[in-house]
């Protein structure tokens, strides 16, 4: 290994608890079988303990003490405090004070309760072919509850809801009549009655209501000059003036009436495209009387083909103020549009929660994006899309509600501070969510029954102690379930407290759950001490152990001249003492273990449990330790020393001196005298009865039949050659009762002389062999030789060029004359 290493930090990420940090290893390398390997990361993971919450709230009271957690219980024993000991010390998880010695009956550990104060049944159906009113209906069950909060414990019941058939339905439907909306109103006369024969398929109590909407009654959402406030429309087009917000008609089971009333009704105008409708929710909304909502289910229908204005679109107008959130309907006119905002969504959710009203968007396919994204910030809405003339409207609606129906979502009212609450949801089919989905249930039926498990938990003390009164409901239903929160912020023993009690020095303190609260100005453990009259001198010189210079040892703080020890960050270690000059984790170690594991540390000594001594309890009186094999202890070579052999005779060691590097093996030894005793050969045969008489000797035929390893436990299998190097075979083992037995095999393994005949053969053979394959190697070596030979003298003779001219030395024997007349004729 090469020590080579270099590491920085490269990345740290850390949670609750745990700590994990990412080392990048420049390089270390570790050379093995002339191969370098490299390794580049390095992680390392600390785990960080949250420790004990009880010990660290130092909690000076019995109800300081509960608040701290669940699991802290405080101990009423007046003599529970050793010297030194803070009066926190009462205050720890429930078996640590067991382990301190407080008794199980005076440790204070009061528990939270859950007790049902109304539970009606659920509705089945009618009841006896009598139809009930809605406030005779239940649905959800139990409906109040009263809850005692211990700090950190969770109190768990579960709430059961059930459909009911045959629920009254209140509807409301709220119509932009601006004049793009001049066709779709042609459609909705007809509405009431129809919607009546369809809704009378879901329930036999049915209303149905109506109004009507366009914008804000200022510059620049419609035009003010006279005529176009008489008449917003063109001159050929007849229209109402504008209005922000109109109740045509109260909810009515007249569907009659409502197409007569809707008949009669005009369309409107404004300038900008989108319009008022959040100003029309919120008064139909919080106008409950005139509007003449039911505690039943309760419908809003909101009709547009436009966008919407909202919170801050006002200023345009030079409306500034913020809506109130109130009823301003007069003579069935909202009056207050010129002087309040549009309200914000929020602000519509939260009013749409508390009337238990759902709505649905019936909208033109242009705008259900845009709806869509508000239907996710209002729970229990829909999203419908409305055909150009809304002549699906009836089928929208039926199939909003019944999505509406089918789902049941849980909501809280707001929650005192230190006070959380979970949901658990089993729903049909054995569907089971937890987190933001446990408030859920879905695909609900009429008559189906499903479970939600709450969780309410309190940390602390919250409301000083005052009764808390939460609701939970299903939104859109208007039944609810009243829960009252109790909150356990002091012990059942606050009560019997002695208000000046002798025990508190002289009466200056109350002695209340086994210690002294102090009145004002007064300290110490039993108020013994005034802030005014003592000077801080006086107190440290009681404090420092043989007139030292250290206050408390400096493990402690002097308080009204007396220590009280520092606490330790592990709740197991701890500081005692008058002067805190004592600690339990300050003692010898063995194995890196306090007192080896094997005792207690009191005062910064040891005491060792039984069968151990030593200062660090690490020499153990066990002696099975130091057994060996022949179960001798340290096999009669040596003495057992806090369980480990120290072997006498130097040759032998080991954990039982059983082991002897310089000592000749079991077999060697015993050779000689098992050839002498078995074959009468070997070097001893001339003394063989005089030393080899020590061992039982018993013959085996062959190898196989002497003794296996498992059958005996402590056996010695020998393999020795003789002097005609033949191998014997033998095992030697001692008995338990000490005696040797020795196993020997009859046959022997002889080695056997060489074969001549193959041998001179195979030599022969290898010559004549050889020989061959050399010619056969010439030969071949001769031909290629040749055949290169051969194609090199044809590739010359094909690039031969010879000369075709006459030889100069050449004189041809005939001589020729040409007559100088001839002409040629």
């Amino acid at each position: 290994l090469q020590s080579h290493a270099s590491f920085k930090t490269h990345d740290r990420t850390q949670t609750d608890q745990m700590l994990v940090i990412k080392f990048s290893l420049i390089w270390i390398s570790c050379v093995s079988g002339g191969r370098e390997l490299r390794m580049m990361d390095v992680f390392v993971v600390c785990v960080c303990a949250d420790g004990n919450e009880c010990t660290k709230a130092s909690a000076q009271s019995c109800g300081e003490c509960i608040q701290a957690g669940e699991k802290c219980g405080w101990c009423t024993d007046e003599d529970f405090l050793k010297q030194g000991e803070q009066k926190s010390t009462r205050c720890d998880e429930i078996e640590a004070l067991i382990k301190k010695g407080c008794s199980k009956a005076s440790i204070e550990d009061p528990r939270g309760t859950v007790t049902v104060n109304k539970n009606q049944s659920l509705t089945d159906r009618t009841q006896d072919g009598v139809k009930l009113k809605p406030d005779q209906i239940t649905q959800i069950q139990p409906q109040k509850l009263t809850l005692d909060l211990r700090s950190g414990e969770a109190q768990t019941f579960n709430l059961t809801f059930k459909r009911a058939e045959d629920y009254p339905i209140d509807l409301y439907y709220l119509m932009d009549l601006s004049y793009s909306m001049k066709d779709d109103l042609e459609n909705v006369k007809n509405l009431g009655t129809d919607l009546m024969f369809e809704m009378q398929k879901i329930t036999s109590d049915f209303r149905i209501g109506f109004g009507s909407f366009v914008e804000k009654t200022v510059m620049p959402y419609i035009s003010t000059t006279p005529a176009k406030l008489l008449n917003p429309c063109t001159s050929d087009q007849n229209c109402t003036s504008p209005f922000s917000y109109k109740n045509v008609l109260s909810l009515t089971a007249d569907g009659s009436q409502f197409n007569n009333l809707v008949s009669k009704q005009q369309i409107s105008g404004n300038l900008d495209s989108p319009e008022g409708g959040f100003d029309a929710i919120m008064q139909v909304t919080v106008c409950a009387n005139q509007i003449g909502w039911r505690n039943v289910t309760r419908l809003l229908v909101f009709s547009t083909d436009a966008g919407f204005h909202f919170a801050g679109d006002g200023k345009l107008g030079g409306i500034v103020l913020p809506n109130d959130g109130k009823c301003h309907l007069q003579e069935n006119m909202y009056t207050m549009s010129h002087y309040y905002d549009y309200p914000s969504i929020a602000h519509l959710v939260q009013k749409l929660s508390e009337n238990n009203i759902q709505t649905i968007f019936a909208v033109t396919e242009e705008f259900q994006p845009v709806y869509q994204e508000l239907k996710n910030l209002i729970p229990k809405s829909a999203v419908g899309t409305l055909s150009s003339d809304s002549g699906n409207v009836i089928k929208l609606i039926i199939d909003a509600y019944n999505s509406l129906s089918s789902e049941i979502i849980l909501e809280n009212s707001r929650l005192p501070e230190g006070v959380s609450i979970s949901y658990i949801s089993h729903c049909k089919n054995g569907v089971s969510e937890k987190g933001e989905n446990g408030r859920k249930c879905s695909n609900i039926s009429i008559g189906d029954q499903v479970t939600f498990e709450v969780a309410v938990t309190a940390k602390g003390c919250p409301s000083k102690g005052k009764s808390e009164t939460i609701k939970i409901k299903p939104l859109g239903f208007t039944e609810e379930v009243e829960i009252v929160l109790n909150f356990i912020c002091e012990c059942e023993c606050h009560e019997d407290g002695i208000p000046n009690s002798p025990a508190c020095h002289f009466g200056n303190g109350t002695l209340e759950c086994g210690a002294c609260r102090c009145n004002e100005g007064r300290i110490g453990r039993v108020c013994e001490c005034s802030k005014d009259e003592v000077r801080t001198e006086d107190l440290d010189a009681n404090c420092r152990m043989d007139n030292g210079t250290d206050i408390c040892s400096n493990n402690g703080d002097c308080v009204c001249g007396t220590c009280e020890c520092k606490k330790r960050d592990n709740p197991e270690e701890r500081y005692s003492g008058k002067f805190c000059e004592c600690d339990n984790f300050n003692c010898d170690r063995s194995n890196n273990k306090l007192c080896g594991g094997h005792g207690r540390c009191e005062c910064r000594k040891c005491i060792c449990d039984a069968n151990y001594t030593g200062s660090a309890c690490d020499c153990s009186l066990d002696p099975s330790t130091c057994l060996a094999s022949n179960k001798q202890i340290c096999n009669g070579r040596g003495t057992c020393e806090c369980g480990v052999c120290k072997c006498t005779d130097t040759k032998f060691q080991g954990p039982t001196c059983e082991i002897c590097p310089t000592c000749p093996g079991v077999c060697t030894e015993h050779k000689d005298c098992v050839q002498c005793r078995a074959f009468g050969t070997g070097d001893k045969k001339d003394t063989c009865e005089k030393e080899c008489s020590y061992f039982n000797l018993i013959i085996k035929k062959k190898k196989e039949e002497l003794p296996q390893p498992n059958d005996q436990p402590y056996i010695n299998h020998c393999k020795e050659r003789d002097a005609n190097d033949c191998w014997f075979f033998f095992t030697y083992a001692t008995k338990n009762d000490s005696t040797v037995e020795v196993h020997v095999a009859e046959e022997l393994e002889c080695p056997s002389g060489p074969d001549i005949i193959p041998i001179v053969a195979g030599v022969v053979a290898g010559i004549v062999l050889i020989g061959l394959a050399l010619l056969l190697i010439w030969k071949l070596l001769m031909i290629i030789h040749d055949r290169r030979e051969f194609a090199k003298f044809e590739k010359e003779k094909m690039n031969a060029k010879w000369d075709a001219g006459e030889n100069p030395i050449y004189k041809s024997a005939v001589t020729t004359v040409v007559n100088p007349k001839y002409e040629g004729k």
